[in-house]
């Protein structure tokens, strides 16, 4: 007997995911300043069955380096593993002898080693059996080096392990790279405040790169192993924890293998890896139990990222568990220089055997807006397993702020046999009335016990759902279309404000309403006879459900229509319910039913 395992869909139900995928990848090629190479791309994108046919030409160029059979104890050279004499100068002398005599390893034994800064030359390997414990004196860590720092260029206090423009370096071993941040001050600069708020006005301005020093006296945390334009990377088997903020950051790098590496971080900003600006990337067998993204692809940040303009491409994740504060498999938000050809499969959220400090809110977490510019295409996951998120399975989002009027480009994203257990709702495909998210498809996927009642889709071209069950239910169907749109703030407000005080709305506006019963919003419609679909786009910051009674024309069409706390004031979500439509004018009503008043109302939409 033949059939697709379980879980896994059947040839022809996949290639039908797959040619829709490749098919508007061929509608328009990548970015290029080369239009012989925007064709050929094209050509080569139309002949695949699959997006997933490309991913075996990335690894094969995905080589780990290898190292001369040399071996460097830093012990030999002065190193104590007392956790208590400061090793840095060991560090430092064991790394130039081992460079100087054609590369090796530099072996950093059973103990724990106290030390400031490590810089990494070429042809090196640090293989760490034992423990590196970093100083927690800000001052191990200056002079200043060449950073970027969420996605703008600057000179900052150099990361904890650093190299820029080498070739043939490793991190490798089964001991542990111990940042213990949360034990010095770093943890007290939380974002960066004041110099953070100064970095983006120096990116927004172009100030020379070289006059954007930051260091002693400013407050803009260091990564803990921070890798700048170096080509062929390997770190393997190590456990990296306890970061100032992002904990893997290779920035301009190629040829990039990370694998079977275990994050734990407790700062915010506590990212694992973040591949930034990065081509040909394999992360395979990690463990993720980080205080933010678990893997984010980043490009750069507004202005700064788009003079820059280097994308990150050619991304392969595979068979890594999640437990982050947010997403599982992130874009952005810094993805100013373009993002592309992400591949993920075999991933787990939330695993029973891995549950980490925080679950997972997004398995995939893809966050843009209008200050960003610059694209996400071609995003494919498949094969992804999760119990218990927070929030949505999917979430796809160019509001993640509201300013800005360089809109990015989103599309080309295929996400097949995900399963997962427990969550607010299958997806969120956020975009907006001036640029659309194009080429979704959802494909042989289910998910259950999932609290919404339905899923979120806005401003989508093109969003196919095949053989997708929702809470046991088949919802598979192309995708409706989302009808005539009419804002809150164009709407006859009665004992309510139109404000714009929290993300993520359409329009100008949303109506914040008094919390008292009876306050109303009231829309005028136009229709045609018959039955219509009404979508309401909704915010509840707080726990409590804030009932209302939903009238057409006059006459109630639900006495009750529960809005539950959507867990924050800018986290929209849509209420779906059918009407009957007089043709011509129409009148829309939404009366708060208690004291607590209305959510806040971002607009209806009302569809045939």
């Amino acid at each position: 007997m033949s059939g697709p395992l379980p879980g896994r869909p059947s040839r022809r139900e996949f290639l039908r995911a797959a040619a829709l995928a490749t098919g508007a990848a061929a509608l328009a090629a990548p970015p290029t300043s080369a239009a012989g190479a925007s064709t050929a791309a094209g050509a080569r994108a139309a002949a695949l069955v699959s997006p997933w046919d490309e991913v075996p030409a990335i690894l094969a160029r995905i080589v780990p380096p290898t190292f001369p059979d040399r071996t460097f104890n830093i012990v030999d050279y002065g190193a104590v593993g007392d956790n208590s004499t400061d090793c840095t100068a060991a560090f430092r002398n064991a790394i130039a002898a081992c460079n100087a005599a054609g590369g090796g390893r530099v072996l950093v034994p059973s103990g724990t080693f106290r030390t400031g800064k490590i810089h990494l030359l070429s042809n090196v390997n640090l293989s760490v059996t034992g423990t590196i414990r970093f100083r927690t004196d800000t001052g191990s860590y200056l002079p200043t080096v060449f950073t970027r720092w969420e996605g703008i260029e600057c000179y900052n206090y150099s990361p904890f392990i650093y190299a820029n423009g080498k070739t043939n370096i490793a991190i490798t071993g089964t001991g542990t790279i111990d940042g213990n941040a949360p034990a010095g001050e770093w943890s007290s600069w939380g974002g960066g405040g004041a110099d953070r708020d100064r970095l983006r006005e120096w990116g927004a301005t172009d100030h020379p790169v070289e006059q954007r020093q930051f260091g002693a006296g400013h407050y803009l945390r260091p990564n803990m192993i921070g890798l700048y334009n170096c080509t062929n990377i390997l770190v393997e088997g190590v456990n990296l924890r306890n970061p100032a903020m992002w904990t893997l950051h290779p920035v301009y790098c190629a040829n990039v293998t990370v694998r079977n590496v275990t994050f734990y971080s407790t700062n915010s900003q506590g990212d694992g890896c973040n591949p930034d600006s990065c081509t040909d990337v394999f992360i395979t067998g990690c463990r993720f139990n980080t205080n933010d993204d678990c893997i984010p692809v980043k490009s750069g940040r507004d202005r700064d990222g788009r003079r820059v303009n280097r994308p990150s491409q050619n991304i392969v994740v595979r068979d890594c568990k999640f437990s982050g504060r947010w997403g599982g498999i992130t874009v952005g938000s810094e993805m100013s220089g373009g993002v592309r050809k992400v591949f993920a499969e075999d991933c787990e959220c939330n695993a029973a055997d891995f549950p980490g400090r925080y679950p997972v809110k997004y398995a995939l977490y893809v966050k843009t807006s209008f200050n960003r510019g610059g694209y996400v295409e071609d995003v494919h996951l498949r094969r992804f397993t999760g119990r218990n998120l927070e929030r949505d399975a999917i979430y796809i989002t160019m509001n993640y702020e509201t300013s800005g009027n360089i809109p990015p480009t989103v599309r080309n994203f295929t996400i097949d046999a995900m399963t997962i257990t427990g969550g607010r709702s299958a997806y969120n495909i956020d975009g907006r009335s001036a640029k659309h998210i194009q080429n979704v498809t959802i494909s042989n996927s289910t998910f259950t016990s999932m609290t919404n009642a339905g899923n979120i889709a806005n401003y989508v071209d093109n969003l196919q759902l095949i053989g997708v069950f929702y809470n046991g239910r088949d919802i598979s169907t192309t995708q409706p279309s989302p009808g005539t749109r009419y804002e809150a703030e164009n709407a006859t407000v009665f004992q309510g404000v139109v404000e714009s005080n929290h993300a993520g709305f359409s329009g100008t506006g949303f109506v914040n309403g008094d919390n008292v019963a009876g306050g109303y919003v009231e829309w005028t419609v136009n229709g045609t006879a018959g039955a219509a679909t009404l979508r309401i786009r909704y915010a509840n910051g707080t726990t409590a459900n804030r009932p209302a009674t939903i009238a057409v024309n006059g006459a109630t069409v639900a006495a009750n229509q529960p809005f539950n706390g959507t867990g924050a004031w800018s986290t929209w979500a849509t209420a779906t319910l059918p009407i009957s439509l007089n043709a011509g004018a129409n009148t829309v009503r939404i009366t708060a039913n208690t004291a607590n008043g209305n959510p806040n109302l971002d607009y209806i939409e009302v569809a045939p």
